[in-house]
């Protein structure tokens, strides 16, 4: 039954029954107020916004059963608040034309009380799927600021019967499940709030009492937008809820709000936990009882939702609401208390070791520990097959392999297995090993390593005792006692003694969790509290070493240079690869769209088994004779037009870049050089001092040498020029600047530029607007140079260099990237008269350029690139991906342009389609969101607002579709 039965008929309370014309007519009566009004939502109040030419209001209409001294809290409360320098901003409480914060006025023979607050601009959180850390962070802080605001206030209205009051979330629950129509749902609810309340009740006299919102939601905050497009919480309205409650209760009701953001993973509350905490800590007791308080919220939100609606079926709010209510109670009831319990302590620094029963016997004893082969499943592990990793019995398969060899194997606890992770999967994998597998032999006797209860759950023999329970997989029992002692045989492996059999032990503190054998590695640390390591009642050292990706990153920038940049702020350790995919040390894969320096894809076995078998024959410098080096000029020289027949081959494309530039000016024996701005060319001096990027160099433009003589930027999207009929803009200046250098008597060297804008993110040039700047450089004397390096080879899909598509020849062509597939190695192919000419400064060579190795990497490369029509599945498969991401543009004003072709595509993303203002911010934060996501993605161009898409040719549909998939999530959800 309830306490009290005034509470229990609140419960049943629909909202005041006040119209808008009602609602007109008090406020111009009352507070002399006219204008638009709007509903807001509300359970049980009554709440319109009113827009009048002084401003925004709001009026409250409660109904008579709620005392005035509890409204007169309310008010109090916001006054308290309000005059708090750092506490969240408030609502203000206007008085009416009389002077009264509160008016009682009869509507159809009911009597209901009128308040008028200042309107709080701002967004609420409610509508917005996602919330970044950093907003839920800032949810936890603005909860935690309020709560200790209201640690001295104190008022006579604060002593009253609400149904949200969690004092009481037992009780009420009971009365609300009473009725509730939904038998499976009700049996769901009253088995959460019996476990959630047999936990608080012990704790209840030790949880610290105040004045509190208690209704600190997603809902009932009003937050700005930071610059990416982030909202942050800065303000608290409807104290509808205030009363005196537990302190702890405040952080529950916003951290359960938060949970229908959560994607059903309820680790996504701690950066909240954490942030209250540092600004109004918690005592343990209170730390302990937070999730039991969740999980009471969240079966009180849904059960009140499903009466209210029986109550009040019109209630578009609580309607709108009760689908987040579902998930909200469905992600609390998704895992164990006391794993939350763990997982809470450690956000905040309080992490604790649990203590375990003594152990001195072993699991299997028959065995020599020594003889065990322990199989190393990581990332990096020896034992992983390169082309098998992903298949579903290589785990199985590399323990028989093992066993075979020492007798018996295991694999390891506390591992990220990289057999466990998952491909094109938008959630962490779970591939955290909270259990050990072995390989024995058939009849393998299993003892007991202490005394306890044996019983048979789930598919599993447990052994229990005070404070740790063993659970064995594929172990026959073969004693028909309950209880053992310390030593004695309890099961054998089920298998012919000539045979090996399976068996999985795993270690848990407490009785009633089936705990997983694997789980995510952001839910490890705490998983670890409850299932430690088997590894003493083994006999054998099969404890993983934990990586360290933070500590790792600290090395690095003790010793590399700084200017060597990484992407990500907090960047995953990456140290695998395959096709296009990449994989972290925790056995997270992730769909790399950016690489496209691996042109084949990550990990190929025949580009490696090329590279291997040539360097266990022969690596030096090409002033040597050798094969390779003359097939691999050939195999170029025959890619390039007629014509374009001599070739170097260098380390990269910046030294490509380098080494075209001293090519222009040893054929032309001058130095000045025509350019495009925004271009990015390379690192070296000459192929810097062309690159006027201010992305890549935000000095760039006031830094060139005189020999350098930029363009403007033929940007068909944002340049001054645009659409149809551009080229002929683009193209005078061009000669305009060729004017100025033919006034200064300037000869001309050459002309560099990408074939395709790839670093403003693959925007196609004009058409024609090399052919008419190749014609007035020629003119001169110049030499045309076409900088291949991130479009060529293929990239393209339509064409296999970029100059195609514009139907012109250059002089000079440099490539590299793709064509190493992340090998050092680059090239130049030009005219033999224009090669011949840097002779006159010395000879050249590279060392690593044109090597044996270098050779054997770009013929094989070329061989892969036609055996598996790579250029023909960029076009494929890129121009359905290109089409995918239009269509987003159709949905998502954000999406201001699809650039590219193939597999070189940019995303521009822009806050107006009219102005093109760079969505600069947004688009580092949907990268971010992006990764969070399993994909690898930057931004590039000068703004930093396009997404660079450039994969692996390889990159398969599906993966594709994953991408356009996950960006669309992104879009939708926010990040």
């Amino acid at each position: 039954m309830m306490e009290d039965e005034s509470l229990k008929r609140r419960t049943l309370l629909a909202r005041p029954d006040v119209s808008a014309d009602e609602a007109k007519a008090i406020l111009s009566e009352h507070y002399g107020l006219s204008g638009d009004l709007t509903e807001l939502g509300s359970q049980q109040d009554r709440n319109y916004r009113i827009d009048t030419g002084a401003g925004r209001f709001v009026l409250k209409i409660a109904r008579p059963e709620y005392a005035r001294r509890e409204l007169e809290a309310q008010n109090a409360a916001l006054r308290h608040v309000g005059a708090m320098s750092d506490a969240p901003k408030v609502p203000r409480v206007m008085p009416a034309l009389n002077g009264d914060d509160i008016v009682t006025v009869a509507i159809r023979e009911q009597m209901y009380q009128f308040r008028l607050l200042t309107y709080l601009d701002g967004t609420p959180l409610t509508r917005r799927k996602h919330l970044a850390v950093e907003t839920v962070s800032a949810l936890g802080d603005i909860a935690g600021r309020l709560a200790a605001a209201l640690q001295d206030f104190d008022h006579p209205g604060l002593e009253r019967e609400l149904q949200w009051d969690l004092r009481r979330a037992g009780p009420v629950a009971l009365h609300l499940l009473s009725a509730m129509a939904d038998v499976d749902l009700r049996k769901r609810i009253a088995e959460a709030m019996v476990g959630a309340m047999r936990r608080v009740q012990p704790l209840m006299p030790d949880l610290r009492l105040q004045a509190i919102h208690q209704d600190v939601t997603d809902d009932n905050v009003v937050s700005r937008g930071d610059k990416s497009g982030r909202l942050i919480p800065d303000g608290v309205i409807d104290f509808g809820d205030v009363l005196k409650g537990w302190v702890v209760a405040e952080l529950a009701v916003t951290c359960a709000s938060l949970l229908h953001h959560a994607d059903g993973d309820p680790f996504y509350i701690l950066p909240a936990v954490k942030a209250f905490h540092a600004v109004c800590p918690l005592t343990d007791t209170e730390l302990k009882a937070l999730w039991p308080l969740i999980v009471a919220r969240a079966g009180v939100l849904v059960a009140s939702t499903a009466q209210q609606l029986e109550i009040d079926p019109d209630n578009a709010y609580v309607k709108a609401n009760a689908p987040h209510e579902r998930e909200v109670f469905d992600a609390a009831v998704s895992v164990p208390f006391e794993l939350m319990e763990h997982a809470i302590h450690q956000a905040v620094g309080k992490d604790r070791e649990p203590g375990f029963p003594e152990i001195s016997a072993c699991l299997l004893p028959d065995i020599d520990t020594a003889s065990f082969g322990i199989v190393d499943l990581s990332l990096l592990g020896p034992h992983l097959p390169a082309d098998r990793w992903h298949y579903e019995d290589t785990e199985a398969l590399l323990l028989q392999s093992a066993a075979r060899t020492a007798g018996a194997s295991a694999t390891r606890y506390g591992e990220f297995r990289l057999t466990e992770t998952r491909l094109l999967r938008a959630e962490a994998p779970r591939t955290f090993a909270l259990s050990v597998d072995l390989c024995l032999h058939g009849r393998t006797p299993v003892h007991a390593p202490f005394a306890g209860r044996l019983h048979q759950r789930s598919g599993r023999l447990i052994l229990s005792a005070e404070g740790l329970h063993l659970h064995l997989h594929g172990v026959d029992v073969d004693i028909e006692e309950e209880t053992v002692e310390i030593g004695a045989r309890i099961g054998v492996i089920p298998t012919d003694p000539a045979a090996v059999g399976f068996m999985r032990v795993q270690l848990c503190t407490e009785p009633d969790i089936d705990p997983p054998p694997f789980v995510a590695a952001h839910q490890a640390e705490a998983w670890r509290r409850l299932c430690p390591s088997p590894a003493l009642i083994l006999g054998i050292d099969c404890n993983a070493p934990l990586p360290d990706a933070a500590a790792l990153l600290d090395r690095r920038q003790c010793h590399f240079a700084r200017p060597q940049k990484n992407y990500y702020r907090k960047p995953p350790e990456i140290e695998r690869g395959w096709k296009e995919h990449l994989f972290d040390v925790e056995g997270r894969a992730y769909l790399d769209m950016v690489n496209n320096v691996t042109i084949l894809g990550h990990g190929h076995p025949r580009l490696s088994a090329a590279v291997a078998r040539q360097w266990s024959l022969l690596n030096t410098n090409s002033r040597f004779h050798y094969a390779a080096v003359a097939e691999f000029s050939e195999r170029l020289a025959a890619l390039a037009p007629e014509g374009l027949d001599t070739v170097f081959l260098v380390n990269s494309g910046s030294e490509a870049n380098d080494l075209a530039i001293r090519l222009a000016w040893a054929h032309t024996g001058t130095r000045n050089m025509l350019s495009l701005l925004e271009a990015y060319h390379g690192w070296t001096v000459a192929s810097d001092a062309v690159s006027t990027s201010i992305a890549d160099n935000p000095q760039a433009l006031t830094t060139r040498p005189d020999w350098v003589h930029p363009v403007v930027s033929p940007n068909t999207y944002r340049g001054p020029f645009r659409g149809e009929g551009s080229t002929v803009h683009y193209v005078d200046a061009v000669a305009a600047k060729l004017r100025e250098l033919d006034e200064k008597d300037g000869r001309l060297a050459g002309f560099i530029c990408e074939t395709v804008y790839g670093n403003a993110g693959g925007i196609p040039l004009p058409p024609g607007y090399l052919k008419a700047v190749y014609a007035m450089v020629r003119a001169r004397g110049g030499v045309c140079i076409a900088d291949e390096v991130q479009v060529g080879y293929g990239r393209l899909g339509h064409y296999f260099w970029g100059f195609e598509e514009q139907g012109v020849v250059p002089d000079v062509i440099t490539v590299a990237k793709g064509m190493g597939n992340g090998h050092p190695l680059g090239a130049v192919i030009t005219r033999r008269e224009i090669a011949d000419a840097l002779e006159k400064e010395g000879y050249f060579f590279s060392s690593s350029g044109g090597s044996p190795v270098s050779c054997a990497v770009g013929l094989t490369v070329l061989d892969i690139l036609h055996d598996e029509a790579l250029q023909e599945n960029a076009r494929t498969v890129g121009d359905h991906l290109k089409a995918r991401l239009q269509a987003l543009g159709q949905k998502y004003p954000l999406v201001g342009a699809v650039h590219g072709m193939g597999l070189y595509l940019g995303v521009e993303f822009v806050r107006d389609r009219e102005t093109l203002e760079p969505a600069t911010e947004e688009t580092a934060a949907i990268c971010n969101r992006l990764l969070e996501l399993g994909v690898i993605m930057q931004p590039t161009g000068d703004h930093l607002n396009v997404l660079k898409i450039k994969p692996p040719l390889c990159l398969a549909r599906e993966s594709a579709d994953f991408f356009a998939d996950v960006l669309a999530k992104v879009l939708e959800e926010g990040w």
